[in-house]
């Protein structure tokens, strides 16, 4: 007797239906940051940078003096070919990399949003891209295994928790986020990156100490980390 055929896998990306009809797109946006150190003159960055024609954020470090990070948005391809080419001329070539606060990961979506265009493309670019939230922190987490153990229903109530004090932070223009996934896609096993974008860093710091005290942090989180904090001296213009 044949085995049956398995049903290929559908790796769209779903939202809530629209006018009666299933919405799902089979396309999402990556990010990408690089950090370096030993750089003198960050505006030295600014022009190739500017010439690439990358979607890209420069962000000068808050902890190190000679710090400096690269976060660039785009698919796959761009990452192995134009974005691999700029940081291989000069004068990034110069500057010593900082493997350990690299990050990789793509937008997705939970399954009720109205719009995944905006969900998954214009919205985490505009966030990234506004001259008004500067400053930045990102850091990939890793979940505790008994999380995916979890029913739905648990997951959902948890989740809420978190969902909760971001919009709260994020009515008040206090603080913005962008949310990736990453399995598979990081050195360290990571599940997700988290960017937090706004116009003064001191409320992206509340955020994160805010969410400490939720169920999914201390109790569902098994590493944060590590993190890169810094300020945009430049951003490319929304397309």
């Amino acid at each position: 007797m044949e085995r049956p055929t398995p049903e290929k896998p559908d790796l769209s990306e779903k939202g809530s239906p629209r006018d009666g009809q299933p919405q799902s797109l089979d396309r999402r946006l990556f990010f990408q940051l690089h950090a370096f150190t030993d750089c003198r003159d960050a505006s030295e960055l600014i022009e190739p940078l500017r010439e690439s024609n990358l979607q890209a954020v420069l962000y000068v470090d808050a902890v190190d003096a000679r710090g400096v990070a690269v976060l660039v948005m785009g698919q796959p391809e761009n990452f192995v070919t134009d974005v691999r080419q700029t940081l291989l001329r000069k004068p990034f070539r110069s500057l010593t990399p900082r493997p350990e606060l690299s990050m990789f990961g793509r937008t997705y979506s939970l399954g009720y949003e109205p719009d995944l265009q905006e969900t998954l493309f214009d919205r985490p670019t505009r966030t990234a891209l506004n001259h008004a939230w500067p400053w930045a922190i990102w850091y990939p987490l890793r979940r505790d295994g008994a999380f995916a153990q979890l029913l739905p229903h648990e997951q959902r109530a948890i989740l809420q928790e978190h969902g909760t004090i971001g919009m709260a932070f994020g009515a008040a223009d206090l603080a913005h986020d962008i949310r990736l996934a990453s399995h598979g896609l990081d050195r360290n096993d990571n599940d997700f990156v988290i960017g937090l974008v706004g116009k003064e860093l001191h409320p992206l710091s509340a955020i994160v100490q805010s969410m400490r005290k939720t169920r999914q942090t201390s109790v569902f989180i098994e590493h944060l980390g590590p993190f890169f904090v810094g300020k945009a001296i430049w951003q490319s213009p929304l397309a």
